[in-house]
C-alpha cells in the first residue's frame, strides 16, 4: 500500500502541549471524539458539494456523498470514513500536524486553569482530531484529495507523543479515513449500539447519511444502513422540532456541551425566500475576542441546502458575532463567492432581517425571561455595546438592551437599563447623567457624584473598559440627552447659581494662590458645583477623554495627547482652609499638589511623578 517510505516528523512543541493536555483531562467527556470526527467528515463533504458546482469531475461516478463508522472488535479499531474532498499532503501537514496560532496558547491556558473541566473548549481552537488520542493509543489517517490521482494519497499516523510519520500512498477512494486504535479499557466504544447511540445523540442533523455495518453475531456485517436523520433541521416545521432536537443540533453546530440560551427559528416566503436558524450561546467562546474580522465563524451560509461558507462577517455586524445558527437562501446565485458576497442585495437583506430576528430575541429575553436575559449580559454585554458605534439603523434598539449599575443601589450588579433610569427622573429632570470609572468601586466612590447624591439625582455608574468609547456613539436615548457628571459645568437653577458666585467670589484669594503654586499643572482652577464632601476633583471638557481610558490607551502604546487638567476645589474642605492659611512656601506648595494628586488619582489618572507624590505626602506627614 505504501508507495514511499515513510517520513518521521516531530509535532509542533505546542501541538505536543495540546495532546498532552487532552489526552490527560478529557476522561471524563471521552465520547466527544466521535462527534468531532463526524463534524470534521461533514465539513469534508459539504466542501465537496460546493466546489463540485463548478467542477462536476470531482463527484466520479461516487456522486452520494456519506459519512461511514464502522468497528472491528478482533483488531481493536474504530474507522470514520468520508467520501468528501480529502486532503493532499501538505493539508494534512497543516490540518494535523499543526494548529492555528491564533487560538494555541488562549487554549493551553484555558485548558491549564479549567483542568478537569474542559470539554468545551474541544472544537473553538481547531483541535477536534486531537481528542481522538482521549481513547486511542495509535490514530492511522488515509487521505486523497478528490482532485488528485490514487496515487498521491496520504498516510499520517501517530501514538499522540511527540512525532507522526508520513508516507505517500496508493488510495483508489477519494476523501479521508480516520482509524482509532484503541486503549486497553476502552471496550466500550467496540459495541454498535453504543456507538448508534452517540451517533444519535451528537450527529443526527447532520445533513449526510451517516451509516454503518448491520450488527451480526457481535461483529460488523457485510449490509450497511443510515442511522442518523440525515436531514437538515432547519428546513422542517418548526412545530415538528422539539427542544431537545434544537438543543442537539446547536451542539452538533457549535462544538458547544453546553445547551443554547435561546433561539430562534424563521422561514420569510416571498420574493426572496430564506430560513434563519440563530442560537444564542449560553457562554463565551473562549477565542470571541481573538482574531480579525476575517476570521470569523459561527455563522453557515447554505443555498438550497448546499453549504456554501462561513460567512458570519457578511451575515451579521462584528457586535453579534456571538450568534451560532445556519442562513440557507433559496436564491443566491450558486457561484457565490465572497466578493459577491460582499456587493449582494439580495444578502443585504438577508443581513438586515438576521438582525432583526437576533435582536427581536434578545428584546424578548429581556422582557419575559430576565434570568436568562442578565446570563446572556453577563457574559456578551460588552459585546453588543460595539453596536452602539457599529450599526447606526438600530441603535436606539441596542441601547435599550443596555445595563448599568446606579447610585440607587449599593452594588455592582449590572441591572439598570435606560428606561429604567428615565422612569425615575425626577420632574423636570431632563439628562441621563453617569460617570465612568476603571472600576465600579472607583465610580461608586467618586467625588463628582456628591453633589448628585445630594439632590437625590440617580447617577449610571459605567465601569467596563468599553463603556468610554461606546458614550462617544450615545449622545441621546429617547430623547434625552445623556451627560457625564464629571464633563463641562453642570447646570444650576437661580437659587444655586447665586449661591455658586458667592462662593467663587469668597475664594478668589485661594483659587488665586493654588494657580500660583500649581503653575502649568493645571490649566484652571475653580470653585467646584460638584463637591460637597471631598476637597478636589478633576472636571473635564465635554469632548476631554476621560483619564483612566488615556491611561489604559497609554500603556496599550497609543500616542494620546497630554491635556492640562481643570482643577475643582471646595472651599470650605478643611484641607482648602489650610492652603489658604499656610505662610511656608514649601509646605503651601506641596498641600496643593496633594489636592491635585489626589484629585487625578480618584479619576483614574496616572501620576506624571509618583515619587514626588510620595515624598510631599511623607513631608506633610512629618512636618
Amino acid at each position: 500500500m505504501t508507495t514511499t517510505a515513510p517520513e518521521t516528523r516531530k509535532f509542533e512543541a505546542e501541538v505536543a502541549q495540546v495532546l498532552h493536555l487532552v489526552t490527560h483531562s478529557l476522561y471524563s467527556h471521552k465520547e466527544i471524539f466521535l462527534r468531532e470526527l463526524i463534524s470534521n467528515a461533514s465539513d469534508a463533504c459539504d466542501k465537496l458539494r460546493f466546489e463540485s458546482i463548478a467542477t462536476p469531475e470531482l463527484l466520479a461516478g461516487d456522486g452520494e456523498l456519506h459519512i461511514d463508522v464502522s468497528w472491528d472488535p478482533d483488531a481493536r479499531t474504530i474507522t470514520v470514513r468520508d467520501n468528501g474532498v480529502g486532503m493532499s499532503r501538505e493539508e494534512v501537514v497543516a490540518n494535523i500536524g499543526t494548529i492555528a496560532s491564533s487560538g494555541t496558547r488562549r487554549f493551553l491556558e484555558a485548558m491549564s486553569a479549567e483542568q478537569k473541566t474542559d470539554a468545551r473548549l474541544i472544537g473553538q481552537f481547531g483541535v477536534g482530531f486531537y481528542s481522538s488520542f482521549v481513547v486511542a493509543d495509535r490514530v492511522t489517517v488515509l487521505s486523497r484529495r478528490a482532485d488528485q490521482p490514487a496515487g498521491e494519497g496520504v498516510k499520517w499516523e501517530s501514538d499522540g507523543k511527540g512525532e507522526y510519520q508520513l508516507a505517500q500512498v496508493e488510495q483508489a477512494e477519494r476523501g479521508t479515513a480516520v482509524i482509532l486504535h484503541l486503549k486497553a479499557d476502552e471496550d466500550e466504544f467496540l459495541k454498535s449500539w453504543e456507538l448508534r447511540t452517540l451517533i444519535r445523540k451528537y450527529s443526527d442533523h447532520v445533513a449526510f447519511p451517516i451509516r454503518m455495518p448491520k450488527e451480526q453475531d457481535g461483529k460488523p456485517g457485510e449490509e450497511w444502513e443510515t442511522v442518523n436523520d440525515a436531514s437538515a433541521l432547519w428546513a422542517k416545521p418548526r412545530n415538528e422540532i422539539s427542544d431537545e432536537d434544537y438543543q442537539s443540533f446547536y451542539k452538533s453546530l457549535g462544538h458547544d456541551f453546553n445547551d443554547a440560551l435561546a433561539w430562534t427559528h424563521n422561514r420569510v416566503e416571498g420574493s426572496q425566500s430564506f430560513t434563519t436558524l440563530l442560537y444564542i450561546p449560553e457562554q463565551p467562546p473562549f477565542d470571541l475576542m481573538m482574531g480579525g474580522r476575517d476570521e470569523r465563524k459561527g455563522l453557515k451560509l447554505y443555498i438550497k441546502r448546499v453549504f456554501i461558507m462561513d460567512a458570519a462577517e457578511e451575515l451579521l455586524p462584528n457586535y453579534l458575532r456571538f450568534v451560532r445558527g445556519v442562513v440557507d437562501a433559496d436564491d443566491l446565485p450558486l457561484n457565490v463567492s465572497r466578493e459577491i458576497l460582499q456587493h449582494n442585495r439580495q444578502l443585504e437583506r438577508i443581513r438586515a432581517a438576521c438582525i432583526k430576528r437576533v435582536l427581536d430575541l434578545l428584546e424578548k429575553l429581556a422582557r419575559d425571561e430576565p434570568e436568562k436575559f442578565a446570563t446572556f449580559y453577563k457574559a456578551f454585554g460588552n459585546t453588543l455595546k460595539e453596536g452602539i458605534a457599529e450599526d447606526q439603523a438600530n441603535r436606539e434598539r441596542i441601547a435599550k438592551l443596555l445595563r448599568f449599575a446606579s447610585t440607587k443601589g449599593d452594588v455592582a450588579a449590572q441591572t439598570v437599563s435606560l428606561d429604567d433610569y428615565i422612569l425615575r427622573m425626577a420632574v423636570g429632570q431632563d439628562t441621563i447623567w453617569y460617570i465612568t470609572a476603571d472600576s465600579y468601586t472607583a465610580a461608586v466612590g467618586s467625588p463628582q457624584l456628591e453633589a448628585f447624591k445630594a439632590k437625590g439625582i440617580e447617577v449610571l455608574l459605567m465601569f467596563d473598559r468599553i463603556d468610554e468609547w461606546m458614550l462617544g456613539s450615545l449622545n441621546e436615548y429617547a430623547g434625552k440627552k445623556l451627560k457625564n457628571v464629571a464633563k463641562g459645568e453642570l447646570p444650576l437653577d437661580e437659587a444655586d447659581k447665586k449661591q455658586q458666585e458667592a462662593a467663587s467670589k469668597a475664594a478668589e484669594p485661594v483659587v488665586k494662590k493654588l494657580k500660583e503654586l500649581l503653575g502649568d499643572r493645571v490649566s484652571e482652577v475653580r470653585v467646584s458645583a460638584r463637591l460637597t464632601d471631598s476637597p478636589s476633583c478633576l472636571a473635564l471638557s465635554d469632548y476631554e477623554m476621560a483619564p483612566h481610558l488615556a491611561r489604559l490607551l497609554r500603556e496599550a502604546g497609543h500616542d494620546v495627547p497630554d491635556n492640562k487638567p481643570t482643577l475643582e476645589i471646595n472651599p470650605q474642605h478643611p484641607l482648602l482652609k489650610r492652603v489658604e492659611a499656610e505662610g511656608d512656601p514649601v509646605k503651601a506648595a506641596d498641600l496643593a499638589n496633594l489636592l491635585l494628586d489626589q484629585a487625578e488619582i480618584s479619576a483614574g489618572a496616572q501620576l506624571p511623578d509618583p515619587a514626588a507624590f510620595v515624598q510631599r505626602l511623607n513631608r506633610l506627614i512629618v512636618g
